[in-house]
């Protein structure tokens, strides 16, 4: 079922069904966003060590001498 298909059977609904069906919408988008997610707090340097910057990375580039 695509979109557009939804959308075509939500306009044919009343007013009052409409609302409902935002009501339900809402109630699935909270339940998939809160899955999986932890109350804890996330430590800081966790990923210490696992990236390395090559020797030079900060060097100025050859190709903006004329700009400097």
């Amino acid at each position: 079922m695509t979109d557009l298909d939804i959308y075509i059977k939500l306009a044919t609904l009343p007013d009052d069904l409409k609302k409902e069906v935002g009501d339900f919408v809402e109630f699935l988008k909270s339940k998939t966003t809160t899955k999986g997610k932890s109350n804890t707090q996330r430590k800081a340097g966790l990923a210490k060590g696992l990236i390395q910057m090559k020797e030079g990375f900060d060097d100025p580039l050859d190709d903006f001498k004329e700009y400097m």
